[in-house]
């Protein structure tokens, strides 16, 4: 079997079927099931008791970076579309724009706000 090495100081980071690279995820496009982008993911929290994905942070609106707002998604919200090269979610606007989020200079603390975003994600719709 043939092992392919990566060039000198870089580190291999292929994609399987299953298994992705963070940087790779990090920028990919988020759509909802009408396939209309909301936005893209700017970053991905972990938990690190069990070494799994908790939130993708959704980066939302703005132009060039101004009036952007950061959406935390729970990641089991979250499918992989391979037609779309993006990940969709069950969210529409509307309850995008009234769902948990924060802005570059928001101080967030991640100890009672997690679950307040889970809170919002899991209360059944009204």
């Amino acid at each position: 079997m043939d092992t392919v090495m990566p060039p000198q100081g870089e580190v291999a980071t292929d994609e399987t079927p299953n298994l992705i690279s963070a940087d790779k995820v990090v920028g990919s496009a988020v759509y909802n099931l009408r396939e209309e982008r909301l936005g893209s993911v700017y970053g991905l929290m972990l938990n690190k008791l069990n070494g799994q994905v908790a939130y993708a942070i959704m980066s939302f609106g703005g132009f060039l970076g101004l009036g952007e707002s950061y959406h935390p998604l729970p990641w089991r919200m979250l499918t992989y579309d391979t037609r779309l090269g993006g990940y969709v979610v069950d969210l529409d606007r509307n309850r995008l724009e009234k769902a948990p989020r924060y802005s570059a200079t928001d101080e967030i603390d991640w100890g009672t706000y997690g679950g307040q975003v889970d809170k919002y994600y899991l209360m059944p719709l009204v």
